[in-house]
């Protein structure tokens, strides 16, 4: 069963307008005028999301499954609802490597902080510093966190025929929801292996550079739409590979740990190499 949209109706109003563009001069994220006070990324520990990425002063950030090529896709009136964060000269606290954090340049010709490529974000609904009420929004929006082993995302899915293909695998357009890695790079599964059980890859791992195993022995965090539990890990020839709801899991050379780039679902016969969502069955014996 693939993913469904489920809308929540008083959420919907908050997107009206999304088409619609709208240009900010200043520097600092549309809806803001000034600087933020205090400019210094921090980590702190809620006692139910574990460690989240704040700025100016305790304000929550968050990511957009939307974003999976690294450029910013809410635009027009989704900024007044998740005005896009930019901070010069940034300080980072303990916890966060500047490394990580970058700063790419909207289609809108502002700018806007990264965090792993994943452009960030404030939400209009958090009234004080500390709140995270925007986790979950729609499904798409998910707290940042330095954690998190995986990621989801929702683009079109283009193979690496050019050909756009459905969350069903069949040539047509439409945006699917999908699991990647922590920087936004596709995960995929095997149609032919079975639960808990690679029977792609080979003894010697000369064919590991044309889908190389995810080499992880389980999760640190995941978003909220996730259940850790469904992670594990398997032996793969010596060697620890992730698996998801018993599925092994990989990515795919080509993509060139590129992200949001999902050539892998025309490999060979399109959805032989599928992605992963919550809604993915379990793998069976």
């Amino acid at each position: 069963m693939r993913f469904k949209y489920i809308f929540i109706p008083a959420v919907i109003l908050l997107f009206q307008g999304l088409e619609s563009c709208s240009k900010s001069s200043n520097s600092y994220g549309s809806g803001s005028t000034t600087p933020p006070v205090d400019s210094t990324f921090s980590l702190v520990v809620d006692s139910h999301f574990g460690s989240v990425i704040t700025y100016a002063g305790g304000k929550t950030l968050y990511f957009f499954s939307l974003d999976a090529d690294g450029n910013s896709a809410c635009t027009g009136a989704c900024l007044t609802t998740w005005p896009a964060v930019y901070v010069a000269n940034s300080k980072f606290g303990a916890g966060l490597t500047a490394s990580d954090f970058a700063t790419i340049t909207r289609s809108d010709g502002t700018k806007q902080t990264t965090y792993k490529g994943w452009p960030l974000y404030t939400f209009s609904g958090d009234a004080a510093a500390g709140q995270i009420k925007g986790d979950g929004v729609e499904g798409i929006w998910f707290v940042a966190k330095p954690d998190y082993t995986v990621m989801m995302a929702q683009t079109q899915l283009v193979g690496a025929d050019g050909i756009s293909y459905d969350s069903t695998y069949k040539p047509n357009t439409g945006q699917t929801f999908y699991m990647t890695d922590d920087h936004g790079v596709t995960l995929y599964s095997f149609a032919h292996d079975k639960a808990n059980t690679n029977t792609f890859t080979k003894s010697d791992f000369s064919n590991d550079g044309t889908f190389p195993i995810v080499q992880l022995t389980g999760v640190q965090s995941v978003p909220s739409v996730l259940n850790a539990s469904d992670f594990g890990s398997i032996t793969v020839f010596t060697k620890p590979q992730l698996t998801y709801k018993g599925w092994p899991i990989y990515r795919f050379g080509a993509d060139s740990m590129t992200r949001g780039s999902t050539k892998g679902v025309s490999f060979g016969v399109p959805g032989i190499w599928p992605v992963k969502d919550q809604f993915s069955p379990a793998a069976t014996p």
